[in-house]
């Protein structure tokens, strides 16, 4: 999801070796980040002079259940990567997540000390760690992913939509878990813009605002022009808990203290993201 709009974001600027376990795009090549020899080996051949790592294992459950294969690739992705970089002076993007806080604030800035509650949560700050390692590094906390369009987005937007596109008419929305939508195209921009500006250090790059669930999906609704044709009932987050069992924080909301002026309001960017692409909602 990310990987699409840093890649239309910055491609006529500069040549981009873009990467993935599922090569779906032409512009992608494949690389398993986990693999150090594999690493190794085609950092050698494109000489890179920036390192932008968005790779992950970001499905909860998954990590849940196979923790040595999400560690491998959330820490240990990260680590093969730093070695170059550190002995080439090669600047690092790494893209940590709101998930690594437990929720027991309302929300949280850049200096509240994190403490996962998941997998998942654990093994990104287990990668946020590493990649802090490096005095050259930009480490950027995303929130609530929104971005990619029908084809690549896999998270909530998208999931909703999906409903709605099998013929929906009462959709079930956790309303007990809060957090901050993060837009992938005005996340790309922050992260030219700190590359720019060789602005090293810890950044949360979550839009502005946050909410629930069942805001989101409320709003989503009311701008697919579908109040009164769809109803969005409100259930708590035990309601999934056989779907969704990983722990999960009540609260993710990030405050974005260092760069203000970068973010933009996540209904302003909901209301761009669904006019960018054809849902096929007609």
């Amino acid at each position: 999801m990310l990987g699409e709009g840093v890649y239309h974001n910055l491609k006529n600027r500069c040549k981009i070796f873009a990467t993935d376990k599922e090569v779906n795009e032409p512009w992608l090549e494949y690389l398993d980040v986990s693999l150090s020899n594999d690493v190794e080996k085609y950092l050698r051949k494109i000489n890179p002079d920036y390192i932008v790592h968005l790779a992950a294992f970001t499905d909860m459950e998954y990590c849940e259940t196979h923790s040595e294969e999400a560690y491998a690739t959330n820490e240990g992705g990260v680590k093969n990567f730093l070695a170059y970089a550190r002995e080439n002076n090669v600047p690092f993007v790494y893209i940590s997540t709101a998930g690594i806080f437990d929720g027991v604030k309302d929300a949280y800035s850049e200096d509240d000390i994190p403490n996962p509650l998941s997998v998942y949560g654990k093994s990104k700050y287990a990668g946020e760690l590493a990649a802090r390692s490096l005095k050259h590094s930009i480490i950027i906390r995303a929130g609530w992913m929104m971005g990619g369009g029908p084809g690549k987005d896999k998270k909530f937007i998208n999931k909703i939509i999906k409903q709605l596109q099998a013929g929906a008419k009462e959709l079930l929305v956790v309303d007990d878990k809060l957090g901050t939508p993060c837009y992938t195209y005005d996340l790309a921009g922050i992260i030219e813009h700190l590359l720019d500006k060789r602005a090293y250090g810890l950044y949360h790059g979550a839009c502005s605002g946050a909410g629930s669930r069942y805001d989101i999906a409320k709003h989503l609704i009311a701008q697919l022009s579908l109040d009164g044709q769809v109803k969005i009932k409100k259930v708590g987050s035990q309601f999934f808990k056989e779907i969704y069992f990983a722990p999960r924080p009540k609260s993710e909301k990030l405050l974005n203290t260092k760069i203000p002026h970068l973010i933009r309001d996540w209904r302003v960017c909901l209301e761009e993201y669904l006019k960018k692409f054809d849902w096929k909602l007609n």
